[in-house]
Parts: structure tokens; C-alpha cells; sequence
């Protein structure tokens, strides 16, 4: 199976079943994203203690691609530091935009399925939204996220 096959397979499973779709007891960072080209809209709750995001949910709607994206966002993130969940954004978000073409596939593990975002500019946005909401949600509760 090639990496295309792989990330179909993957949008596909996560945007029809996506984990973490819930609120956490106890969440205690929130924030929320929105993709006016898109539609999507992401709200991005996380329980953070001792520096370390013990639980992580989300809610809203968005397309396959920015639904898949949290899901798997959140799956990664769940027991890392804020400061490694932040390292991991990074590394994601510049594959996705095309800035790294040869990433760290042991660092991404599935989130690797997402390189193939860089070919459709308009989707970039897509994937990323759930991340910046994230980013957010850990720096800066209140501020609201917005890919324009």
C-alpha cells in the first residue's frame, strides 16, 4: 500500500469515526477555530496538568479532511508535554504547507499520512485548523482562530 492509498484509507476512517469527539471532564484549556473557506469549525478541549496533556476531546463539524486531522491530532497529543505536543505541530505544519519534504516519519508516525496535503493548497487549511486551535487552546484560551 502506497502513502496515497494510506491517506485515503486514514481521512476516510478518521472523518466517519473520529476519536477523542467529545468534551473531557475536567478540560481546563479550551478554544475554538473556524475555516470560513471551508465551513469547518473546531472546538478544542484539553485537560493539561503538570505541563502534560493528560486528556484531549474536540466538537464541531468541519469537511473529511479537517475532521480526520483533529482526530488524529488528538490521538498524538493525548500524554505529551505542551512543549512536545508543540515540537509535533510544528513538524506537522511544515510538511503540510510543503516546507519539509523529507519529514521524520518516527516523529509523525500516522500523522505521516498527511505529507500528501502539500500537493492541494486548499486544503492546508483544512488540516491545520484543529492544530492552531490547539495552539490556542494551550497559550492562549481565549483567543479564537481563524484560517483568514
Amino acid at each position: 500500500m502506497d502513502l496515497r492509498d494510506l491517506y485515503q484509507e486514514v481521512i476516510l476512517d478518521h472523518s466517519r469515526s473520529p476519536r477523542n469527539k467529545r468534551v473531557p471532564e475536567g478540560a481546563n484549556r479550551t478554544s475554538e477555530g473556524h475555516n470560513p473557506l471551508c465551513g469547518d469549525e473546531v472546538r478544542i478541549h484539553a485537560l493539561v496538568e503538570d505541563g502534560r496533556i493528560k486528556d484531549i476531546g474536540f466538537d464541531g463539524s468541519g469537511c473529511a479532511i479537517s475532521t480526520a486531522a483533529t482526530s488524529t491530532m488528538t490521538e498524538a497529543v493525548k500524554g505529551l508535554s505542551v512543549h512536545d505536543s508543540m515540537k509535533l505541530f510544528d513538524c506537522f505544519h511544515s510538511v503540510v504547507t510543503g516546507k519539509n519534504a523529507f519529514p521524520d516519519l518516527d516523529i509523525l508516525g500516522k500523522l505521516g499520512v498527511f505529507t500528501g496535503v502539500s500537493e492541494y493548497p486548499m486544503r492546508v487549511k483544512c488540516a491545520t485548523l484543529p492544530w492552531h486551535t490547539l495552539r490556542a487552546a494551550l497559550e492562549n484560551p481565549s483567543q479564537k482562530v481563524t484560517t483568514e
